[in-house]
């Protein structure tokens, strides 16, 4: 983009023409966003690392469930052994707890090509073992791709991700208004963030990504109804993007540029990611990423003992790097 002279000589803005002023400021802003656009890139491309990620094609996949799970957000409670799958390449987290069903399962009808195996994830007992906190909480599935890699990718090698999710039909949804699922990234800023007394202790890591909400007929809504929100504006605010008006398989990256932003895509279907599947780029909360981490995904359910999530089906994680 050429950029007008006088926005091109040095303004003092504090008693320059309001004109001037204006003309200044939008072309810093689309200036900024150019240099973001012009470093955002399609998730799934690139080279391939199959060291990371799952196909659950293999007929013994299995995972070793550890009980009773970490509840560590709730009552500061870490129960070792942590779950782990039979491949290593998955792990329970230990601030939420795995989810209590996390089996391989056949590929739902319309899956990727070649695809015979798939994994469910569904929970009940979500909160504190033999304890309800009678609201929504979640369980953490967490890919290693840190620990596999013997570190993280850093945001120079302009890494991605991409996974395929079956979207169940409605009548299989968990009756709730709110959060059923999530697809998100664990990423470190460039810049921590100052430390205080109250957060000296927190980890600087954010969690970018996508979130499935549901609205429930049978909750006051008029019909039942999901979407796609993002997770987040460089505010640290969701907000919904994309309504799920067909269920069944949807495809999801996230790409990570070397500026710090983090481009999110979402396509109806199995099919590769393109550019016209960008439905979002940010700066979330503000951080610009130094390092990819890994990605995990998110099963939410009300915590009272009897009510099953929403079954979730998820197929070919998988890790990319073009540098």
């Amino acid at each position: 983009m050429k950029i007008p002279f006088l926005a091109r000589r040095p303004v003092c803005l504090a008693t320059a023409p309001l004109g001037i002023v204006v003309l200044t400021l939008l072309c810093t802003a689309l200036c900024t966003a150019s240099v973001a656009q012009a470093q955002n890139f399609v998730p799934g491309t690139g080279h391939f690392l199959p060291q990371v990620g799952d196909d659950f094609e293999d007929p013994e996949w299995s995972f070793k469930m550890n009980w009773p799970k970490s509840s560590r957000n709730i009552d500061d409670r870490t129960r070792n052994p942590t779950g782990i799958s039979k491949n290593r390449r998955w792990y329970e987290g230990v601030k939420r707890g795995m989810p209590d069903h996390i089996r391989r399962v056949e590929t739902p009808e319309g899956g990727l090509e070649g695809s015979e195996g798939a994994l469910l994830l569904q929970s009940m007992l979500v909160g504190m073992p033999k304890s309800h906190t009678y609201k929504m909480q979640q369980d953490d599935f967490i890919a290693d791709v840190k620990y596999i890699l013997r570190g993280a990718i850093p945001a120079s090698r302009s890494p991605s991700v991409v996974t395929r999710v079956y979207v169940p039909p409605f009548d299989q949804w968990e009756e709730r208004n709110g959060c059923s699922f999530a697809f998100r990234a664990a990423l470190e800023p460039r810049f921590p963030r100052p430390k205080s007394r109250e957060n000296w202790n927190e980890p600087d890591t954010y969690w970018p990504g996508f979130l499935i909400d549901f609205q429930s007929k049978e909750k006051g809504h008029d019909r039942d109804a999901a979407f796609i929100r993002v997770r987040a504006r460089s505010s640290g605010a969701d907000y919904r993007k994309v309504e799920i008006k067909e269920t069944g398989w949807w495809t999801f990256g996230m790409s990570f540029s070397p500026d710090g932003y983090v481009h999110y895509y979402v396509k109806k279907g199995v099919e590769d990611l393109t550019a016209e599947d960008h439905i979002a780029s940010h700066l979330p909360y503000g951080s610009r990423m130094k390092e990819f981490n890994t990605f995990f995904f998110n099963v939410c359910s009300y915590d009272d003992g009897k009510t099953w999530s929403t079954p979730w089906i998820v197929d070919d994680p998988s890790v990319y790097v073009r540098r």
